[in-house]
């Protein structure tokens, strides 16, 4: 999920809400480029490169590379993760 649609969903009910939520989902994918492993692995996956941190009830699923991180995708704890999510 996009981070636009984030913020567009929750900031129907409440735009402050919806920015807070933007900045923390910021700030934790900050904190992966400096513990990278400390993310669990993907259930779903099982792979031990790609992982997940969660903020609020969402997934923030990424994969571990030699010299960077790629989030891979931002979901919802609800919506369920396909193989397309994950290349």
């Amino acid at each position: 999920m996009r981070l636009e649609n984030i913020y567009e969903f929750i900031s129907d009910k409440d735009t402050v809400a919806a920015k807070k939520l933007i900045n923390r989902i910021f700030e934790r994918v900050e904190s992966i480029s400096k513990y990278p492993e400390r993310g669990r692995k993907v259930p779903e996956i099982n792979r031990n490169e790609i992982r997940e941190i969660f903020e609020s009830e969402y997934r923030i699923i990424y994969k571990i590379e030699p010299k960077k991180i790629i989030i891979l995708t931002i979901r919802n704890f609800k919506q369920l993760l396909t193989k397309i999510d994950i290349k």
